[in-house]
């Protein structure tokens, strides 16, 4: 039998816990000694052997993070012993441990207040001496007569101790401001490890009955937020005759306010989706008061800053295309910068202790403000069952957001080393990388860097380029047999000849079983689109109005070495019987009729030009009026 009670508030949790008067408590610390970390949030695993008298103990594992996730509490024990019920609760008496750097910062600040209240007490001393020299700078009555040699010597005595205490009151306002900037940027890098707000410390209550003394040894895991990664790469081509140098990245964190220390730890993918991120052309339809595709507004990347209510700048705000692995964190100054593969429409931005927020992606520059979460985190679940293994089960959609995930990983600290990764072992939904050797992640809202694996990959290169939308050729390299790699989708970073040459997607989610990787723009490719006037017309027959439309496009090879090369342009596509499109002219491109879309493929030798013509009429009632580009 199974019973489950949920303790929504708080004030229940005297009462909830007042059935324990019978129970002798042991408070039990812990460690973490296996951590999964999933795109959002982590799986934790402590394990603890304790010895119990015969009877019933309340078992207190205390120092948790503040935010495990309740529902997916497990605990596991030996046969021989029951366990009554697994209480989970908030302790705000006890506060979590204080790390060096933050209780050094701390007294630096409090340092820096005592000197700058020192030297603002001197400034004032030093005001009150100039306001009694001015008060008492007179000598003799108004009725008395003064000598010139007394006029000198009091002169004198008036602008010398009026220019020393000048000076000293300018040197103090000097080291006031001084130590204000100073103060200033303590409190900045407190607040970037602390927070504004102040967390009680996770405690698991596990009520257990045993029949004699005996020793125990229990397994307590449990999904804990704010801790995630993303994938990034470095993709590094020395030319076009040599493979790819992939460098395989994790950006970790985890800001559970509880340091990992040298744990067994992997990170989880979901699904793989992985592909690229190249121009695309959209179906060219013709049809009346439509416009032809408008391709200026495309954004690949966007921009902007992260604030509070006061409008102070977050640091490490995690931001994500809504849906994907692609993702990255605001600097300290709150300001964050991302690549946006083509599909993307919603980015998200969540930060503990603020609400997320999603918003649409509609232009480049995005600013968002986060508001602070009114969630409490006081509240107690509580699960009666006698057992093995007792734990409150995740949801139903908690269980389908973390079930199959598995792990990839990497290893202790940040190393150079071109693997610090297990071999990868694919399951049916993703692909686990473990990390070799026990790794150490503190607590800290900022992202590490781990380098996972490098691949030299075989590729083939070739060039892409679609003028009507960017007139700039495009370098993509071919890999086939991609899956084995296991990429996800991620930020890259691209470097060509040994050039840093820009940032983009790497994202597989629409990947074939050959996956394109764009390598950015190459100048050493010069293409051309322009309308050509002489063979462009606008007449009418009958009564029909004709337009024809002549693109003239010419590729230069400007580089020492042949180059293959496919360029895209289209034909527009009629809705209706009375709209004709007649093509005149392609230059053997092969045609998609069902979209217009117009391919060709070829080779340019060095210091070569080609030329290609893209001339179509349309034919449509002269009443109407037609939008052709």
């Amino acid at each position: 039998m199974q019973k489950t009670i949920v303790f929504i508030l708080s004030l229940l949790a005297t009462t909830g816990f007042s059935q324990t008067t019978s129970f002798k408590e042991k408070k039990i610390e812990t460690t973490v000694k296996k951590a999964t970390v999933f795109m959002e949030g982590a799986q934790v695993v402590r394990e603890k052997t304790i010895k119990l008298d015969k009877g019933k103990t309340l078992l207190n594992f205390s120092g948790l993070s503040p935010f495990i996730d309740d529902q997916s509490i497990q605990v596991k024990s030996p046969d021989n012993l029951t366990v009554l019920s697994v209480n989970h609760r908030h302790n705000y008496l006890n506060k979590p441990e204080k790390s060096q750097e933050i209780k050094a910062l701390e007294n630096q600040i409090e340092k820096t207040k005592e000197k700058l209240t020192l030297e603002q007490a001197r400034l004032q001393i030093k005001k009150d001496e100039i306001t009694f020299l001015h008060e008492n700078r007179d000598i003799g009555g108004k009725d008395q007569a003064t000598d010139v040699t007394s006029l000198k010597e009091t002169s004198e005595f008036y602008g010398k101790k009026l220019t020393r205490l000048k000076m000293k009151e300018i040197d103090f306002q000097k080291n006031i401001k001084q130590l204000k900037q100073k103060k200033k940027n303590l409190e900045k890098q407190l607040k970037s490890l602390t927070g504004k707000e102040e967390l009680p410390v996770g405690e698991i209550l596990v009520k257990v009955k045993t029949k004699a003394a005996t020793e125990a040894r229990f397994e307590i895991s449990y999904l804990v937020g704010n801790a995630g990664w993303n994938p990034a790469y470095d993709i590094r081509a020395e030319d076009i005759n040599q493979p790819i140098k992939l460098v395989y990245k994790a950006r970790v964190y985890q800001d559970t306010k509880v340091d990992w220390n040298d744990v067994d730890m992997s990170f989880s993918s979901s699904d793989p989706t992985v592909s690229g991120s190249a121009p695309e052309l959209r179906t060219y339809y013709l049809d009346y008061n439509t416009p032809p595709p408008n391709y200026s507004k495309s954004i690949d990347e966007v921009s902007g800053l992260v604030t509070d209510k006061n409008n102070d700048p977050l640091p490490f705000v995690s931001v994500k295309v809504n849906g994907t692995s692609i993702g990255t964190t605001t600097n300290i100054d709150g300001r964050y910068s991302l690549s946006i593969p083509s599909y993307a429409r919603q980015l998200k931005f969540s930060f503990v202790g603020y609400e997320s927020k999603i918003v649409p992606i509609n232009r480049t520059s995005i600013n968002v403000t986060l508001k602070a979460s009114n969630q409490q985190l006081e509240h107690v679940v509580e699960t009666e069952m006698a057992g093995r293994t007792q734990g409150t089960r995740p949801s139903k959609a908690r269980r389908k957001s973390f079930s199959g995930k598995k792990a990839f990983a990497a290893k202790k600290n940040t190393p150079d080393k071109a693997s610090v990764i297990e071999q990868p072992v694919e399951r049916q939904t993703s692909v686990n990388f473990n990390i070799k050797k026990p790794y150490t992640l503190k607590s800290d809202p900022k992202k590490t860097t781990v380098q996972m694996k490098t691949y030299q990959l075989p590729a083939e290169y070739q060039y892409y380029c679609v003028p009507k939308i960017d007139e700039d050729a495009f370098l993509t390299a071919h890999i086939t047999d991609w899956e084995k790699y296991n990429l996800l989708s991620g930020e890259t970073s691209i470097f060509f000849e040994d050039t840093y040459v820009g940032k983009s997607v790497l994202d597989t989610r629409y990947a074939s079983d050959t996956l394109q990787i764009s390598l950015g723009r190459d100048k050493g490719i010069s293409v051309e689109r322009e309308k050509t006037k002489q063979f462009t017309s606008r007449q009418f027959i009958g009564n029909k109005k004709e337009v024809v439309r002549n693109w003239q496009i010419t590729i230069k090879n400007n580089k020492s070495q042949k180059v293959d090369l496919v360029l895209q342009d289209q034909l527009p596509v009629s809705n209706r019987e009375e709209i004709e499109v007649e093509i005149q002219d392609i230059s053997n491109a092969s045609l998609t009729e069902k979209t217009g879309k117009l391919e060709w493929t070829f080779s340019l030798a060095p210091g070569k030009e080609k030329s290609l013509d893209l001339k179509y009429a349309v034919k449509y009632p002269k009443k109407r009026t037609l939008n052709i580009k």
